[in-house]
């Protein structure tokens, strides 16, 4: 194990309660899954990046093509987010790469629960996921399917809320057709009756 993953894995161990506290078997599964060795920017050790870093690159003028040095920041947002174990809301940084992987999970748990140890960019993300993890172990089965009904109450009425959505937008699209179609059909009656005025004025 490398040095930062030693780290990590104290600090871990730390937040989450301690070597006597938590299963030999989930202590083991987090010591095998650390990253080895991964670099990542300070700011992401206080929120949930997903794997986005700042970006370097050149910035290149229109007039000459002449090149400077720049870099891209990640998109990152402060926002509050419903968790089922805790009961309560979680507000966090996170970029919004990571709000749509969260999205698509259905839920930060889910998102947490899912995503490996090894894809963890921070101390803080593995911290929570151990932490969630041992509170869904600890969780009695009536609770757990609980918990798993009112996420799938959520991502049912997400899925709603699109499809409601998409229609609404289908509708009014269909209607501006239909409202240019007929300022067409009205300008080339226009046209007609001016013709036929034209043409009997010229036989006059």
């Amino acid at each position: 194990m490398s040095f930062r993953a030693k780290e990590i894995y104290n600090k871990v161990v730390r937040r989450v309660g301690g070597d006597g506290k938590l299963p030999a078997e989930l202590l083991e599964s987090v010591k095998s899954m650390l990253p080895k060795s991964k670099v990542v920017m300070g700011r992401a050790k206080r929120g949930i990046f997903a794997g986005r870093h700042i970006q370097f690159g050149n910035k290149v003028s229109e007039d000459g093509g002449n090149k400077s040095r720049r870099n891209w920041k990640p998109n990152v947002q402060e926002k509050r987010l419903f968790s089922y174990i805790h009961e309560r809301h979680i507000r966090l940084k996170v970029t919004t790469h990571a709000l749509r992987c969260i999205d698509k999970a259905g839920g930060i748990d889910e998102y947490l629960l899912k995503t490996p140890y090894n894809k963890m960019d921070t101390e803080m993300c593995i911290a929570w996921k151990a932490k969630i993890e041992k509170m869904y172990s600890e969780l009695p089965p009536e609770e757990e399917a609980k918990i798993e009904q009112g996420s799938e109450e959520v991502r049912s009425a997400k899925r709603e809320f699109h499809r409601e959505s998409r229609r609404a937008i289908a509708l009014s699209k269909q209607s501006q057709l239909e409202a240019t179609k007929a300022d067409d059909d009205e300008t080339t009656e226009v046209e007609h009756t001016n013709k036929e005025v034209s043409d009997v004025a010229e036989k006059s």
